[in-house]
């Protein structure tokens, strides 16, 4: 019986092993393991998810990078998923995360990468694909010219790190920029000063205003006017807090936006809403549609958005019977320190996701890559107000020709698209990023909501005071459940719950450790009940 007894408990104990290897090879790695070489003999299918504004120059674009990539990687197709809108890649990748098909390269946002992080090894780390001297930036084995990484633009990359790891390489960036109408402001007797600062956008917004006696509007003859149409609110206060050197959150997730200042900038937005200065695209529609209809002054809008905005902007939504004559200036975003402008530095990024397979893996990383080569890139900045994202594409000789040729035509040159992108080129050491966390998508949201909310209420009327505040913090917090962001210490990660061979684990340990102690104590009791038996007999 004993020997029984100490065989089982020694069972447990290697059973207790096993669940423990068992755990650490279910379990894929990480840090994405390298092949020694590519196999070029097997042939790859990869997916590749995008988005495109519904421009077709840009699909055109997509289609001849992967033309192109095949011609040199014969063995690898890629298929094409189009999207127009960044918020339905993100619900698919999230749903197909728990479904084990995601695609294999996804053009998306950091903020977003940090939810999928959430997965269980979802999100390729790049950064040993980076260093790599065959495959990695400016590989000795790759079939294109593609850039080094001190060719991409730090700044740039700077976002596409979570948790001190690169999950992602920049495919684009953009800013925002404010698009003016010069020839309104000149009329309400202002000129436009060298650095725009909010307290002048408002001044102006506020004077346009005034209507003549019959009700229209002075300076448009027009029935309607909002002066001030911001496209992304949740940029609007983001820029505001960070030009203020107030409390957004940090890179652990600690939220500190409900503070002094963001009360402050919501009164002030209040007031002006309350003299039809303002308004949003959530609440009135395309700052580009006012502006080139003549009923807008100040539209502030992505650079990626300058082809919608002028008299003759190519991709204008309007009739043209409606459009309105005009002198555009581009500006970047107001600032409340001109001599220390600080602007967002957005756009689109690309991550690779894991697979079973390292080959496949290796295959989407080289697909990434030529994304990245001058051609791809010079292409599709010339679609919109983009600017490359390495330095290699924006000092080559094709791009400065084409930024030389500003307003040759209203097309592919058409001026407001390249002083769009201008702007961003002469600015990049003034942007900025946003922490990147699980949850920061959802800050940025109610960081937007709180402008849209109180735009809102001041148009019914409501009384906007230190009560209202409260409430508002509470609600948008709740709607965006803020308060359920993990702050990890230290910045550390949130691994989440225990996977389910971890919890065997811990309870085959703590069986085995319990039939251990119920043995121990049952011999003990044995051998002193054999004491006193013993000592009984012997007297």
């Amino acid at each position: 019986m004993k020997k029984q007894f100490r065989k089982l408990c020694q069972a447990l104990l290697l059973l207790s092993f096993c669940v423990l290897t068992g755990c650490h090879g279910s379990r894929r790695q990480e840090t994405f393991v390298i092949p020694e070489e590519f196999d070029a003999t097997r042939n790859y299918e990869i997916t590749f998810w995008a988005k495109n504004d519904t421009n077709k120059a840009q699909t055109d674009i997509y289609r001849k990078a992967i033309a192109d990539f095949e011609k040199l990687y014969p063995n690898i197709t890629v298929n094409l998923r189009l999207y127009t809108d960044y918020g339905r890649i993100y619900n698919d990748v999230i749903t197909n995360i728990q479904t084990g098909t995601t695609p294999n390269v996804c053009i998306t946002y950091p903020d977003h990468i940090a939810t999928y992080l959430t997965g269980d090894s979802t999100v390729v780390t790049l950064d040993d694909l980076f260093e790599c001297p065959k495959y990695g930036l400016g590989g000795s084995e790759l079939r294109f010219d593609g850039p080094a990484f001190d060719e991409i633009v730090p700044q740039f990359l700077r976002e596409c790190v979570i948790k001190d790891h690169y999950y992602a390489v920049p495919f684009m960036r953009s800013t925002e920029a404010c698009y003016i109408n010069k020839t309104y402001v000149e009329a309400l007797g202002y000129t436009l000063p060298e650095t725009l600062t909010w307290d002048f956008v408002w001044e102006v917004a506020d004077a346009a205003t005034a209507k003549n006696e019959d009700g229209i509007f002075a300076v448009n003859n027009q029935l309607v006017m909002i002066p001030f149409i911001y496209k992304s609110t949740d940029n609007m206060m983001i820029q505001m807090l960070r030009q203020k050197n107030a409390g957004y959150s940090n890179a652990s997730g600690e939220i500190s936006i409900f503070n002094d200042t963001t009360t402050e900038l919501l009164y002030t937005i209040a007031e002006h809403v309350r003299k039809g200065a303002f308004s949003t695209f959530k609440i009135s529609s395309y700052p580009a549609n006012f502006l080139n209809a003549g009923q807008c002054i100040f539209a502030i809008d992505s650079t990626a958005g300058a082809t919608w905005m002028g008299t003759h902007a190519p991709l204008s939504d309007i009739s043209k019977d409606s459009l309105v004559e005009f002198e555009t200036a581009v500006y970047p975003v107001p600032q409340f320190d001109p001599e220390h402008p600080q602007m967002i530095s957005q756009g689109p990024s690309i991550c690779i996701f894991n697979k079973e397979d390292p080959q496949e893996v290796l295959a989407s990383w080289l697909f990434t890559q030529f994304l990245l080569s001058d051609s791809v890139q010079i292409s599709y900045a010339g679609t919109e107000g983009y600017v490359p994202v390495t330095t290699k594409a924006q000092t080559s000789a094709v791009y400065q020709d084409y930024l030389s040729r500003s307003g040759e035509d209203n097309s592919a040159f058409y001026d407001i698209k390249i002083k769009a992108s201008r702007l961003l080129l002469e600015h990049t050491g003034d942007t900025f990023i946003t922490p990147v966390f699980n949850g920061s998508a959802s800050l940025r949201d109610a960081a937007g909501q709180l402008i849209e909310n109180v735009t809102k209420s001041v148009r019914r009327n409501e009384e906007i005071n230190d009560e209202y505040m409260n409430k508002l913090y509470k609600d948008v917090s709740a709607l965006y459940r803020l308060d359920q962001i993990h702050v990890s210490t230290s910045q550390k990660t949130d691994l989440g719950p225990l996977p389910a061979a971890a919890v065997y684990l811990l309870s085959a340990l703590g069986i085995a450790w319990l039939f251990i102690s119920i043995y121990v104590l049952r011999d003990f009791i044995r051998k002193r009940k054999y004491k006193k038996i013993k000592k009984m007999l012997i007297s």
